[in-house]
């Protein structure tokens, strides 16, 4: 029998993907361990490997293919004592049995073709004939394409009858509609000698005039706009936080830091490791200190579990990392217990990968808590939304100039604020404030940052 390939669940929240790109072909031989395909995720593109060895017999799912669901047969693999038409053959009749053509239906002696006499092969060769000749296939009433190509096809106004597909079994793919004309109509049918007569099914697409091809104009219909459709991660970003903002009470504690003393620390840091190649930033002292708040406050480091409170013994924290079209959280995984050095070296390398679509499930799965930086960019002070199931997240806004009183005198100092967001479940707001206080400590005496 020939092996199902099915889209795997390649991370916990993957409920479905896009198949990017085939690495193999209908008839290649694989073994165990080979690469078959490219596959997105909500997270990042990966590759999926084989774990049985045989003949890649047919494939199922068109690269480029979107939202298809985890458990889909995506290919068949047939081992060495099978035939490679074997999953052409058995195919077919689960096909008729689903969706019965209306000449089946006329004709059911088309069903059983070893029993027919040798006379009605040539009809029937002429009938493949016609098929291949048609310009895109279709299974009973319905023209065979992939969900993707459906949809570019309606927004682009292009009738899906005039095209040939390209994909397997003649299936229109997206590739298929890049030289398509908006508009094209399908070829009128010849027609048909009485001999041949038979029942034409009509296709949608043969009712574009009767349903419009767009959604109904709104208030913002005449403004100039473009139309892109969610990628997978988007939509999963939008689905978590979200449910975050509507299932998680947060709530958020300011105070204001004072940088001048880590600022000089680092100073001092990157000149002792510039001969090692290393360069700390201020968010790996800040990932640090968050750690160690973490530790130093553990009724902070939790996480809600229904009718459980989950205390982690160690700090692993998630950093947000911008990527392109979303935001992913690589995990610096027991950063209490790692030098600054080391930090810095691994955060690098993670958020490199995390740009490369290359970071591995758990790589970005998990953590205690996570570090949000927006400083960079100039913001002085955001909230920022809980990553479930984790019970907080730290915003970090800019350093600047700001008047300070320093020992009981005003003064010019470098000053951020950082914002606590906590999961008021599992966070009492002091427990908050400790964590708030101890943060604030270590940041304005770096030295503990080294010890």
């Amino acid at each position: 029998m020939p092996i199902e390939l099915k889209m795997p669940a390649l991370s916990p929240t993957m409920e479905e993907g896009t198949l990017a790109k085939w690495l193999v072909k209908e008839g290649d031989v694989v073994r165990s361990g080979d690469l078959l395909a490219e596959i997105e995720t909500d997270k990042a593109t990966m590759e999926f490997e084989a774990v049985d060895e045989g003949t890649i017999g047919e494939i199922l799912v068109a690269e480029g293919s979107e939202g298809v669901k985890v458990g889909t047969a995506i290919a068949t693999i047939i081992g060495e004592d099978e035939d490679a038409a074997a999953p052409a053959k058995a195919a077919a009749p689960a096909e008729s049995k689903a969706a019965p053509a209306p000449q089946q239906a006329d004709a059911p002696k088309a069903e059983t073709p070893t029993q027919e006499a040798p006379k009605q092969e040539a009809p029937k060769q002429e009938a493949l004939a016609k098929a291949d000749t048609a310009p895109a296939p279709s299974e009973g009433d319905r023209i065979k394409a992939s969900p993707l190509a459906r949809r570019l096809a309606q927004q682009q106004g292009v009738d899906l009858a005039s095209l040939s597909g390209s994909g397997p079994n003649g299936r229109v793919v997206k590739a298929d509609l890049a030289d398509a004309k908006p508009g094209a109509k399908a070829p009128e049918p010849a027609p048909a000698k009485p001999a041949d007569a038979a029942p034409v099914a009509k296709t949608p697409a043969s009712d574009a005039k009767a349903a419009p091809a767009s959604p109904p104009p709104t208030a913002t219909s005449d403004i100039p706009h473009e139309a892109s459709k969610l990628s997978n991660m988007r939509k999963v970003i939008a689905r978590r936080l979200t449910e975050s903002k509507q299932q998680v009470p947060h709530i958020y504690l300011t105070v204001d830091i004072r940088l001048d003393a880590l600022l000089k620390l680092r100073g001092e840091l990157n000149t002792a490791l510039e001969a090692r190649g290393v360069k700390l930033s201020v968010n790996d002292m800040l990932i640090k200190a968050l750690a160690l708040s973490l530790l130093e406050v553990p009724s902070c480091n939790v996480q809600f579990a229904g009718d459980q409170l989950l205390t982690f013994s160690r700090a692993d924290i998630s950093v947000a990392v911008s990527i392109p079209g979303g935001l992913i959280t690589p995990v610096v995984a027991d950063a209490g217990n790692k030098g600054l050095a080391g930090i810095a070296t691994e955060i690098k390398d993670l958020a490199a990968r995390a740009k490369a679509g290359k970071l591995q499930p758990h790589e970005y799965q998990g953590g205690t808590a996570s570090l949000s930086n927006m400083g960079m960019f100039g913001i002085k002070q955001f909230e920022a939304v809980i990553n479930p199931p984790q019970a907080m997240i730290m915003a970090i806004g800019a350093g600047e100039q700001r008047p300070y009183v320093i020992d009981g005198k005003l003064d010019v100092a470098t000053v951020m604020s950082a914002t606590g967001s906590f999961d008021h479940r599992a966070i009492d707001g002091a427990d908050g404030a400790q964590l708030m206080a101890a943060f604030k400590r270590l940041v304005e005496n770096p030295l503990g940052l080294v010890a």
